[in-house]
């Protein structure tokens, strides 16, 4: 098969790759997309050290499944399917409360940190367990199903909070995630949604996909976001998706006393943490990781609409060009959001 393999950090070489084995409860697929998520931009360059090279990275993907091992009765041949992006145990206390993002084994597609290397999804081929898969309907498209991941992940984020319906709520950081969490937010209820962020286009779009009002992140951002939530003391929730210190503080400051932040973003491993005022206004604090059963979900919102992908496809491309996009991504000078890849094989 055909693959784009980092082969040295900053460096991708597109050529052969031999063709995945699979064990008993597998299966493998033909990709048909795969979406460069801003973790491997991260890794491409090592500063996550979560992409060692040599690996193929991509976890955001779609395909068709191409044969199936001989434990598996579940699928077949000519699938149509998306698969999350963890691969865990199912059999551990973790995954039996339903907390599959925190099995002790689980392990990541594309990623390579040390501890495992699991070659991902940009290729002709790759294969996974059956207990990951879900299928597409047929009226999704592969560039659509691919976004099922970063949906997944938006979801989670949103149903860590004690969201009741009408609760006003704030998004910290409009990129790819936190356009998906503001339309996440308002598929559950929630009240007034303001987007934050430095890019006006992003703002625009955040409007466009749903938040009822946008605020420039500035000295005077909280301030703006009390008053069009209408609540002198702020907001009832916020979602902070960037993970850097003066948007975890605009988080905390945005949200009213006894108010609740999810907290996705994880730009930097150690931030600045305002500790006075969470203890002092009793907030609560919830991390968010990955998904946790969210998937199945994740696909039904795209296939219905209620979360709109379709306006966040910066580019489709071919795989072997998919050099020049990682550089273009990482450079940030073009305001792409989503760039999806297709193998051609």
């Amino acid at each position: 098969m055909k693959a784009l393999t980092l082969t040295a950090y900053n460096q991708f070489e597109y050529g052969d790759a031999p063709d995945p084995d699979i064990a008993d409860n597998e299966v493998l697929i033909a990709v048909k997309a795969c979406g460069i998520c801003g973790s491997d931009i991260h890794g491409m360059d090592g500063s996550s050290g979560r992409r060692i090279p040599p690996i193929i990275m991509g976890h955001e993907a779609a395909g068709e499944i191409t044969a199936v091992g001989s434990a598996v009765s579940k699928w077949k041949a000519g699938d149509r399917v998306t698969f999350d992006s963890t691969v865990y145990c199912g059999k551990c206390e973790a995954c039996q409360s339903g907390q599959i993002n925190l099995c002790p084994e689980r392990n990541v597609l594309g990623v390579s940190c040390g501890d495992y290397r699991r070659h991902g999804a940009f290729a002709d081929l790759v294969k996974v367990p059956e207990h990951i898969l879900y299928s597409i309907p047929d009226e999704v498209a592969f560039e659509q199903a691919a976004f099922a991941e970063p949906v997944s992940i938006a979801l989670h984020g949103v149903n860590r909070l004690p969201l009741k319906e009408g609760d006003s709520a704030v998004v910290v950081g409009a990129g790819l995630i936190g356009l998906l969490v503001v339309q996440a937010l308002k598929a559950k209820g929630a009240g007034t949604v303001v987007a934050v962020d430095i890019d006006e286009k992003r703002l625009e779009l955040a409007k466009e996909l749903g938040a009822d009002a946008s605020v420039y992140s500035d000295e005077n951002a909280a301030d703006k976001i009390r008053e069009l939530v209408g609540n002198p003391d702020g907001a009832d929730v916020a979602v902070e998706v960037v993970g850097f210190g003066p948007t975890i503080q605009l988080a905390i400051e945005s949200v009213r006393k006894g108010g609740s932040i999810s907290c996705v973003g994880n730009l930097k491993a150690e931030v600045p943490f305002p500790l006075q005022a969470v203890v002092t206004r009793e907030l609560s604090v919830f991390g968010s990781c990955a998904s946790a059963g969210e998937y199945a979900d994740a696909v039904e919102a795209v296939a219905s609409g209620k979360i709109k992908v379709e306006p966040l496809i910066s580019a489709v491309a071919d795989l072997k060009d998919g050099n020049e996009w990682f550089h273009r991504l990482h450079e940030n000078k073009d305001g792409l959001m989503k760039v999806i890849l297709k193998p051609q094989g």
